[in-house]
This record gives C-alpha cells, structure tokens and sequence, in this order.
C-alpha cells in the first residue's frame, strides 16, 4: 500500500488561484459581498480562501468584490489573521468566541458587519458548507449558517431579497470553484488518501478474534492529522448505547465488521464478515459472497472503470443501477461523491444528473448496499480525473506522487482485473482491493475476463 510520507503544502500561486477564482465567480454572480462562514466542522470553504479553519470557535471571511478582505475572529483566533494566506485586515468579534468568554464591545453585530465594509443596498452572498436541492423551498433563501448572523444581515441591506445563500458558488457540482484542483492540490491531498488507506489496511490486517476495537482502532490516526469524519471500527452490532466510536468490545467468530478513516483529501472504509471462509460466516447468511460481496464487487469494478473525463454523472448513475438495481440491493445515497478537505464535497452523481465529470474532479466510490439479514458490504476509496495536461503537469512537479498512482494502477488493473481509463488516478493504495472475510489475509476478490 503505496502512501505518502511527507506532506505538500499549497503554494502561493495555488492560494492566489483561488482568491482569483473566487473575485471572478463573484462578479459572474453579481454578488458585492461573500459572508463566508466557519467553524472546526464546516471550515473547508473558509479555508480555501485562508488557508486555516477555526481550532475551535466561528470564523468569517467577508470578501469584497473589489478583493478587500476582512477577517471577522473571535478572542483565540484573532492572532491567526497574520497567517493568512491571502491579505486581509482582521476584525475582532467576540460573538465568535466560546461561552463566557470576555464578551466586552462597543459595538453589536450589525455594527460590526458595518466596520467590515458591509452597507445597505449591497448584494450578500452567505457562504455556508450546504446546498439546498428540495423543489419544496426557494433554495436561494435557506440558510446553514446561525440565525444571529442572517438577521443582522439582512437588517444591514434592508432587503431580505439582497441576502442569498451563494454556497454553491464553491460547492455546486456543475460550476463551484472548489469542485476541480490543480497537480500541487492533487499532491497535497494524496498525503491524506494515502495515509487513510494505509491506516486502514494496517487495521484490517491486525484484526483477530476476541481482540477488541479499541485495539485495532489504535491503528486509525497519523502524524496528528485531523479525521473528516467520525473514526470507525465496529464489530457486531453497530450503535449499541447509541455509541459510534470504537469501544472495549470483543471481535467475535461471524461479527460484521465495518472500519473508516477519512483524512484530508480522501476516506477509505472497508465492511465485512469476521470469518476465514463461508462455513465461519452466520447460518442465515452462509451464501453472503454470492448474493451480496460478488454483486457489490462486480458494482465497484464497474463504477471504476466507468468514470472518466466528459461522461454525464447520470450515465455512471443509469450504469450503477444497472448493475445492482437498488431495489434489490437497497443503496439510497450517491453512488459516489466529490471530495477535498471534507470528507463529501458534493455530488454530481444522482438519477438524470447533466452534469460532465471534469479535469481534476476528485471522486470517491461510495456504494453503500444494505440487504435485510446479511452484514454490511463496502470498499469506499477515492480517485481524482486527470486529463493529459494535467497528468504531465503531475508527472513533471511530483515524480513520486506520479510513481505512486502507477503502481496503483498496474495493481488495480493487473492483480484485480479492474480496468481503468488513462484519465483514472487511484490517490488510496488499496482502492479496489475488498477482502469479503477480513481473517484471510490471502482471499480478495477480482475480476475474472
């Protein structure tokens, strides 16, 4: 398993990509003002512009259309605005700070709003980390960030119709800035896949009987770096007490048993029985690898093999379903999603979806079957489509980046069968790789032509 060893940061030119594609997706959009929220969770858009999240309070960017940026912190990040990676003037605002904390100023939010440049009559657009996709709702009016904030807004501009939620002007899977990457964020996010799959992998090979999760989830974190999501290693039935994190709990002869890591650019999961063979698994499901592993396997071949440069995302959708019609095998989310520095970016991938897989989409394979009476099945790892330019640009600026992706390639093609596009780049060491019972170490599945 391939993985990453030292970390690339985002360049200057990168950080300047974005600032410059934010200012031009403004003007397109006719927005004077981007409010763009943060906090620890729901930091990535913030973050695209500055370069860090808030450890543990609120953050706002206000961008002007002019390219003025002021940066609203709260008592402990204030300092952070030297950092930044693009210029900005900092604003401290006390609202933003942790309960208790000194709360002392002269001025109330709206007043505050003012300093950072922001006046009646201009157009808002509050940048959240949702996109709202209900025909039920007028999508633009709906809201993910905190009711203070919206009202004191709105009550600036003195119309309700100038305050927008503009998050798709990032996150929207057809036009959102933040949607393709460049090789330098290709190479920065390659070290969280990697590392992801690598975590994984070592988990999976430490699991034995009447260890427990604790145990292998000890396995699951690196060199400090921040998780996407919620760490799982779980054996049996899930959730018990309402518990999601790995607990003192003993890996029995036939559990199920389901294991994530997400980093910063990629997640990697793995779902499957504890058993050596078919005759270890439960009695009522003994035929698990012919009705439920084989038919996922072929499903995940099939979505890799697919995907590639100017496809319509809801053609790999018509062909997923083809493959394992829902009905039957009961998947209801994406068949896959886009994805940075958090776990699901968004997703183009839905039933009649006209939207065109792109250069420098990063995808991840997430098909999630869920059968009554059999454990679950599932090998989620991520991708990123690469047309020539940018793979010689890859190639050129990260050789070992560049090494790493061929070899999994040659892997995924020639050990798992699994034929993939040139435009097609693995960033997860073991993508495709799916071991249906996790104590052999030497049976996995793949596809025989």
């Amino acid at each position: 398993c391939q993985a990453a060893q030292i970390p690339v940061n985002l360049s200057e030119a990168t950080m300047e990509e974005h600032y410059q594609k934010t200012l031009k997706s403004m003007n397109n959009h006719n927005i004077d003002v981007l409010v763009i929220y943060a906090d620890r969770e729901h930091g990535s858009n913030f973050c695209y512009l500055t370069g860090f999240v808030p450890r543990f309070e609120e953050a706002i960017a206000v961008l002007h259309k002019d390219g003025n940026c002021v940066l609203m912190l709260g008592n402990e990040m204030l300092g952070m605005n030297r950092y930044s990676r693009i210029p900005s003037n900092a604003l401290h605002v006390p609202y933003f700070s942790l309960p208790n904390q000194p709360m002392m100023q002269e001025k109330d939010l709206k007043g505050l709003f003012k300093s950072a440049g922001i006046q009646a009559g201009m157009k808002i657009g509050i940048v959240g980390w949702k996109l709202f996709t209900s025909s039920l709702d007028n999508n633009e009016y709906l809201f993910d960030v905190p009711h203070f904030i919206v009202t004191a807004l709105q009550k600036i501009v003195g119309s309700l119709q100038n305050v927008r939620n503009m998050t798709g002007l990032f996150i929207n899977p057809d036009d959102g800035i933040r949607v393709t990457v460049n090789a330098n964020e290709i190479a920065h996010y390659e070290f969280g896949a990697s590392l992801a799959a690598k975590c994984v992998l070592n988990g999976m090979n430490q699991i034995g009987l009447d260890k427990t999760e604790l145990e292998i989830a000890q396995n699951l974190a690196v060199y400090g770096q921040p998780v996407t999501v919620q760490t799982i290693c779980a054996t049996g039935e899930r959730f018990t007490d309402a518990l999601v994190a790995p607990r003192f709990k003993h890996i029995k002869m036939g559990d199920c048993f389901s294991i994530t890591m997400g980093l910063q650019g990629g997640l990697t999961s793995r779902a499957a029985y504890i058993a050596k063979k078919e005759q270890d698994l439960p009695e009522n499901a003994k035929d698990y690898l012919d009705k439920v592993a084989k038919p996922y396997y072929a499903a995940l071949a099939t979505w890799y093999s697919t995907v590639g440069l100017d496809i319509k995302a809801g053609e790999l959708f018509d062909v997923i379903e083809e493959v394992l019609p829902q009905d039957c095998f009961g998947w209801s989310l994406n068949p896959g999603h886009l994805t940075s520095d958090e776990e699901w970016l968004s997703s183009p991938i839905y039933k009649n979806s006209k939207t065109r897989l792109k250069s420098g989409m990063m995808l991840q394979m997430d098909i999630i079957p869920s059968m009554n009476g059999y454990g679950k099945v599932g090998a989620e790892d991520g991708i990123v489509l690469a047309d020539s330019d940018l793979r010689n640009e890859l190639k050129c600026d990260y050789p070992e980046v560049w090494e790493r992706i061929q070899i999994r390639r040659f892997f995924m093609q020639n050990e798992l069968g699994i034929q993939l596009k040139e435009e097609t780049l693995p960033l997860s060491g073991i993508a495709g790789y799916y071991r249906p019972f996790l104590l052999n170490k030497g049976y996995a599945l793949k596809i025989r032509r």
